[in-house]
């Protein structure tokens, strides 16, 4: 499984509400399992003081369709890219969470999931990017479209899908022993400048592994059903 697929975040909203000093759009609840095509927690610069919900899995505003979100983009190429280009110039997004899994495969050839975190549990926000992909047609009703997640939630009328994809860059020693990417997780005074669009890629090097944990957790983390505080516990 590629990095990032899958993380949590299980903070109060009212702390994480302090923390990132913005509010969050709709409720909030602790998810431990958090995986993509799920609608999760983001800061976009359109609305930098709002929490809002966006699909997990970039669909870029040009795609002949809504299938098929891209859940992570390398660092190095995002000026590049076609899918990237246009929403690392113009829509930046910071993904909230309080750790990542990584799969490690054992000597018996099965999969071990891992928890990387801070020691203390406490938010960081990832790099990400958004984007806004709307329907090509100007029919109405839901023959008209192509299923898009949005569609029930909007009574039966397809507005613009929200999407946002999580960063990647190199690993620090501490992922490199389980993975050979990890999530741009941004230091914590430069989240604001990465979201007004003064950060470069340069910028999103991997973070230090100071005070950083990885340990292994119950592989019931690979059902994306799952979402129970026992898939933090080490065992």
């Amino acid at each position: 499984m590629g990095m990032c697929g899958r993380y949590t975040l299980f903070v109060d909203q009212d702390d994480l509400e302090d923390r990132f000093d913005a509010r969050f759009s709709e409720p909030f609840g602790p998810r431990y399992n958090m995986a993509p095509g799920q609608r999760l927690p983001v800061i976009t610069n359109e609305e930098p003081e709002s929490i809002r919900s966006l699909e997990w899995g970039l669909v870029p505003s040009w795609a002949d369709d809504d299938r098929d979100g891209l859940i992570n983009a390398r660092a190095e190429t995002l000026d590049e890219k076609p899918s990237f280009r246009d929403a690392y110039e113009n829509r930046r997004a910071l993904v909230l969470a309080d750790g990542f899994y990584e799969w490690v495969e054992a000597d018996d050839g099965r999969k071990q999931p891992y928890r990387v975190a801070f020691e203390d549990d406490r938010p960081f926000a990832m790099a990400g990017l958004w984007e806004r992909w709307e329907p090509s047609t100007t029919q109405t009703g839901l023959e008209a479209f192509g299923g898009g997640s949005q569609d029930v939630e909007n009574g039966g009328e397809a507005g613009p899908l929200e999407t946002f994809t999580i960063i990647t860059t190199t690993t620090n020693d501490l992922v490199g022993d389980l993975h050979h990417r990890m999530a741009a997780i941004l230091e914590r005074d430069s989240e604001r400048e990465w979201l007004g669009g003064e950060e470069s890629p340069s910028a999103l090097g991997p973070r230090s592994d100071e005070e950083m944990v990885a340990y292994p957790v119950s592989t019931a983390v690979n059902s994306p059903a799952t979402d129970d505080p026992s898939l933090v516990e080490p065992v």
